[in-house]
């Protein structure tokens, strides 16, 4: 067993993506928390209710009071709103007459498609959802008082699925309670993020190391300013959390959006991805909604395909997608949810072939749609004549996914002649409706345009994408390769 020291020429020498991990391509997680009892604006609410102007102070102040006098831990203790209607991040569990289930939540994203999984376990709002000894402020001692990351650690490995962490709470003291007023006890500048910079480092740490002994998670997502941590605090917990890993047996994966490094570590794009095949393996975090990352009840839905799309076009550039869905705060998960988990589900189900446990091949893919190019970069949906690739592990088959019906006929440009061999070619098909289902694509030809494949005008089944599987005898032929 390797054992890591709490330094860079150490944590480096760890796998930063194990090959579970890059054969899972597609996991989901959920902002869920005390942010979701006012379900307005988004998950910043409870640093925008304190801001001096703008839209959460005003609906706080007219429907909670002034925050000086209705500050955001009334939302984790309870307390009346100001119609007298009592508020509280409180989900009752089904099996206590409650709304919340968290093994039909793990049944929804099984069947979404989703490989791993996992809370927020803890936001920027500095609330923990597990049985925290060193903060006082979690869901076993106040809220719902129930170890929810327990729970969900529970259902979710129930279904087979890895288990993700997900912590923002870096942010949680250095910026993200900026506008609140000083608070007059320890806790309360604990929870608001005002106690000194040592003392937060060295509870960020404190934290991570509850979780990690916790759940033993496979994955620990993490968000942004881990660079204003001080270093040795950071490498200490990296080299816990591997040496621990290297206990149970498993490989596991850090993420990091800064302050890390990408030879021990995954670099995660939020919102978005590199505009070309990217090494060493990434990942990048993403939402079903518009606009907010957590519920409120005018969330505007991405359309299926859109996500699909984006989920090949990640995969094709040597990544995997982390999607985000957001539930009410009694942890129900809207039935528009649901449709767009089901649907990926269903997609995943016929086509997964071409995106789990597949590999990015020698290009990501051809046509006039420019997707990624950095973090926040908007989603757009590809066309028929948008193709990304993919190839299995062997290196025997290579699958072109088209993001649309090319109808009459699909051009590979990519497979001209004189770029690439098609002697060893032992076949393409189009890869069905439903599992295991194929359909030659016989009628076809290449020359220096590309390799021309005869389809009918319409499709013969509605997809979001269309893949051709085609299958060599040996090694896939390098590009540039002579026929």
């Amino acid at each position: 067993m390797t054992l890591f020291t709490p330094t860079w020429a150490s944590v480096d020498r760890h796998v930063a993506a194990p090959e579970w991990f890059q054969d899972a391509k597609f996991g989901i997680y959920h902002h869920w928390g005390a942010f979701s009892v006012p379900a307005f604006a988004n998950e910043w609410y409870p640093r925008a209710m304190y801001y001096p102007d703008g839209a959460e102070r005003q609906h706080h102040v007219e429907t909670y009071g002034d925050p000086q006098t209705w500050p955001y831990h009334r939302f984790i203790e309870g307390a009346d709103d100001r119609s007298g209607r009592f508020v509280k991040f409180a989900p009752t569990l089904a099996s206590a007459g409650g709304r919340f289930d968290p093994h039909e939540w793990a049944q929804l994203i099984a069947d979404a498609g989703a490989r791993f999984a996992g809370p927020v376990a803890e936001h920027h709002d500095g609330f923990s959802m597990w049985d925290s000894r060193v903060n006082e402020w979690n869901s076993v001692a106040k809220g719902p008082q129930l170890d929810l990351l327990s729970l969900f650690a529970e259902a979710y490995r129930e279904q087979g699925l890895k288990l993700l962490v997900a912590m923002h709470h870096a942010y949680h003291y250095t910026g993200y309670f900026e506008h609140v007023p000083p608070q007059p006890t320890r806790s309360l500048r604990k929870l608001y993020g005002q106690l000194s910079k040592p003392e937060h480092d060295r509870l960020w740490l404190d934290k991570l190391k509850e979780v990690i002994d916790l759940a033993r998670p496979d994955i620990i997502y993490q968000d942004v300013n881990l660079d204003k941590i001080e270093e040795p605090i950071v490498l200490e917990f990296l080299a816990h959390y591997y040496n621990r890993a290297g206990e149970w047996g498993t490989e596991v994966v850090a993420t990091y959006k800064d302050g890390l490094t990408d030879k021990g570590q995954v670099y995660d794009y939020e919102r978005g991805g590199p505009k070309d095949l990217t090494h060493p393996y990434w990942l990048t975090d993403d939402i079903l909604t518009v606009d907010s990352w957590s519920y409120k009840p005018d969330l505007v839905y991405v359309p299926v395909e859109l996500i699909l799309h984006s989920l090949i076009d990640r995969v094709s550039k040597n990544g995997g997608l982390l999607l985000n869905i957001a539930p009410t705060a009694e942890g129900v998960i809207p039935d528009e949810q649901r449709t767009l988990l089901l649907a990926i589900g269903d997609y995943l189900r016929r086509y997964g072939e071409s995106v789990y446990e597949t590999r990015a091949w020698t290009v990501y893919g051809e046509g006039p749609t420019e997707m990624g190019g950095g973090s926040f970069v908007p989603p757009v949906a590809g066309t028929a004549r948008d193709i990304r690739f993919t190839r299995d592990k062997p290196g025997r088959i290579l699958y072109a996914t088209v993001l649309g019906w090319p109808a009459g006929g699909l051009t590979i440009a990519t497979l001209a002649a004189g770029r690439f061999d098609l002697g060893s070619l032992r076949a393409i098909e189009l890869i069905g409706p439903e599992t295991d289902a194929y359909i030659p694509l016989s009628d076809y030809r290449q020359d220096a345009a590309g390799l021309h494949i005869a389809l009918p005008q319409s499709a013969p089944f509605s997809a979001a994408a269309y893949v051709a599987k085609l299958t060599f005898d040996g090694p896939i032929p390098s590009l540039d390769s002579k026929p």
